[in-house]
């Protein structure tokens, strides 16, 4: 980048302006792009940031513009900028439309590269020992090991996201994809085309490096992705979607020990024992026994929990003083001890043996300490799924981590989301992420929300934790998608109340002779389930966390979202437990502080989903008494965009059957 560094730039803020003005390069570039006063706003003050090489906390309302408000400053400053987000394709949004638009926009001579995990990237080597294994699981697995090897003749970049019809969950991608643990490096025959190096190399050259939250905080545990050595010479560093970054710090900065981790090393233990030493040592007995370790762990893990449909998070003490359990871990421990000790012995042969001697001793060494107790200031717990379980060891939030990298080198920090908190000092975000000392800056949603939105709290319901509630939810939400003709989002806080209000959805559809559609979590990719609700607009869609954020339905497909109950975090999560403690430790109110703060936030994103443009209308539904009848209603009920209440369900249907037949008047030609 040729441009001026920031400290050299006179009146960023008034350039940022300019350029985000009526009469700027940016609005004549781009057709679509509207000026906002309150997109100037916040711009002015990333500028202010990036100048002053502060930090700087932004909540912005949908419709704000904040992508374009944060890195109009950032390209126009001539910093070097590192942007993270918060998924994979938010990623490619920034990197492939957002940042090359406005660099076309501006005229600014910008190089921008694209930086993921290790798992988005094929392994040249890894793919190679795929092709001479024997250990593909199944038919499918080979004809789409056969496919990747076709895409790898033509890709540059090795990043599987370009693959079409690769699925995420396909059990090929661990067999072509590398992980900390068994990358050879240097050592590697294919070190010169691997495409992490690649894209690394072109992270470093880059004048603004695309990243996620993700990718940030496992090199700050690992120093593994790149992103510790592109940090010191970065002087902005932002983070959109920034309310995601305290659960994926606290995720990634953790100890994890898993069984799948387990279960990969077995596989590999026997695919290259045999391919690499056979007939010197029992490869076939090792990997087997712990394979029947991890098998025996998982299941000591679930205990007396068959029927699992998602993850369950279970206290430690729920499960680390069962024998079983401490029998499976001790061996488990001794099975990657054994498997060690004969990897040593071959070591010399080949790379990839020194790499898997390695990981058995990793194994060992995780199976040992979660033997032990935790470490002071740090809380375990066992997640635990249909196919592993994962025994977990982290800190209570990223306030030292953040803290620590802040304190490394002066530069411009920039954290920003939709939803940060529910007061002018956004302390749901600040006090978790350490920076109370920042700048904060609220600017709300353009949007007419008072004209196009209404608020509906019924009353009547059964309590949330009565057995008549998800009935109750789905009975009234089969009478809203009636009166639209579906285009309705049903909202859940729990997996099982997801189960009982499709099911009832269903029923209550099926009964009446409805042609109404259910479209429900787990039945298809989120990606597949959102692409058919667009498709099929007489469907109502039921989701659970994964749809309270990240969905973007503008128009009318979507007019209504109905939020089962409150989403207060559980109170028996052994993370949220240790959060608690400490709050009262320090003579707080958790439920004031942590518990309602937890729920506005939560609320917040779920109803984000209604409005989505300047000219969408809908109805928003929390089927929860509490929301009008409890003191602290209030409060969350201020948390909410100024929607419009209604009264009753009349009112509700009324605005509804106004929402339809004014589409049906837009569809009819003339």
């Amino acid at each position: 980048m040729t441009a001026e560094p920031a400290d050299a730039v006179p009146g960023l803020a008034a350039a940022s302006r300019r350029a985000l003005s009526g009469a700027g390069a940016l609005a004549q570039a781009d057709e679509r792009h509207v000026e906002r006063e309150v997109q100037l706003r916040m711009a002015e003050a990333v500028a202010e940031a990036i100048e002053s090489r502060a930090a700087l906390v932004a909540e912005a309302g949908t419709g704000v513009g904040k992508t374009f408000a944060y890195l109009v400053p950032t390209l126009l400053s001539g910093a070097r900028a590192l942007v993270s987000t918060a998924t994979k394709s938010l990623q490619d949004q920034l990197f492939l439309r957002d940042i090359p638009r406005l660099r076309d926009a501006l005229q600014l001579p910008v190089s921008v590269a694209l930086l993921k995990g290790r798992a988005s990237y094929l392994c040249l080597h890894r793919m190679k020992q795929a092709r001479q294994s024997a250990t593909l699981p199944d038919r499918w697995a080979v004809r789409t090991l056969a496919k990747v090897e076709q895409w790898s003749q033509a890709t540059r970049s090795g990043d599987l996201a370009e693959m079409d019809g690769l699925d995420e969950r396909s059990s090929v991608i661990p067999l072509v994809t590398s992980t900390r643990e068994n990358c050879l490096g240097s050592e590697c025959a294919d070190f010169r085309a691997c495409h992490v190096v690649r894209a690394r190399r072109e992270a470093m050259a880059a004048d603004v490096v695309v990243v996620n939250h993700h990718l940030f905080f496992a090199d700050l545990a690992l120093r593994d992705s790149g992103v510790a050595e592109l940090l010191p010479s970065v002087e902005v560093a932002v983070f959109d979607e920034a309310h995601q970054l305290p659960e994926a710090g606290v995720q990634f900065l953790g100890t994890t020990l898993s069984t799948a981790q387990a279960l990969d090393f077995s596989r590999d233990l026997l695919g290259l024992g045999l391919q690499l030493a056979r007939g010197l040592a029992k490869w076939q007995e090792l990997a087997a026994a712990v394979e029947k370790a991890a098998r025996e762990l998982r299941l000591a893990a679930a205990g007396p929990l068959r029927d699992l449909r998602g993850t369950l998070k279970l206290r430690w003490d729920e499960r680390a003083k069962r024998e079983d359990f401490v029998a499976a871990l001790a061996e488990l421990g001794r099975a990657a001890d054994a498997a060690g000790q004969a990897l040593d012995g071959v070591a010399e042969l080949s790379p990839d043996l020194v790499k898997l001697a390695e990981r058995a001793g990793t194994l060992a060494t995780l199976a040992g300490r979660f033997a032990d107790e935790a470490a002071t200031g740090r809380v375990r717990w066992i997640d635990v799924s249909p196919h592993q379980a994962r025994l977990v060891e982290s800190p209570l939030d990223i306030r030292e981590a953040l803290a620590e990298q802040m304190g490394n080198a002066r530069k411009a920090w920039i954290f920003t989301s939709a939803t940060l908190g529910e007061d002018d000092a956004l302390a749901w975000f600040t006090e978790q992420a350490g920076l109370e000392a920042a700048r904060t800056l609220r600017v709300g949603s353009p949007f007419d929300y008072a004209a196009h939105a209404r608020l509906y709290i019924p009353a009547g319901m059964p309590k949330p934790n009565e057995p008549a509630h998800p009935a109750a939810v789905a009975t009234l939400a089969s009478r809203f998608a009636r009166v639209l003709g579906g285009r309705s989002f049903v909202l859940t806080t729990t997996l099982r109340a997801l189960q009982a209000i499709a099911e009832q959805l269903r029923a209550e559809f099926e009964a009446a002779g409805d042609t109404l559609r259910v479209l429900q979590q787990g039945e298809a990719p989120k990606r597949a389930l959102m692409q058919r609700f667009l498709a099929e607009p007489r469907s109502v869609l039921v989701g659970s966390q994964s749809f309270w954020e990240g969905i973007d339905v503008p128009g009318d497909a979507l007019q209504c979202v109905l939020i089962d109950k409150l989403p207060f975090p559980p109170p028996n999560d052994p993370l949220v437990e240790a959060r608690v403690k400490r709050l009262e430790a320090q003579g707080r109110n958790a439920f004031a502080d942590y518990f309602i703060a937890e729920a506005a936030v939560s609320l917040k994103q779920g109803a984000g989903r209604l409005i989505r443009s300047e000219t969408d209308r809908g109805l928003l539904v929390v089927c929860d008494p509490r929301m009008a009848g409890m003191n602290y209603g209030r409060r969350l009920r201020e948390a909410l965009p100024p929607m419009t209440r209604v009264a009753n369900e009349a009112e509700a249907s009324a605005w509804l059957e106004t929402l339809a037949s004014e589409r049906e008047r837009e569809d009819v030609p003339f």
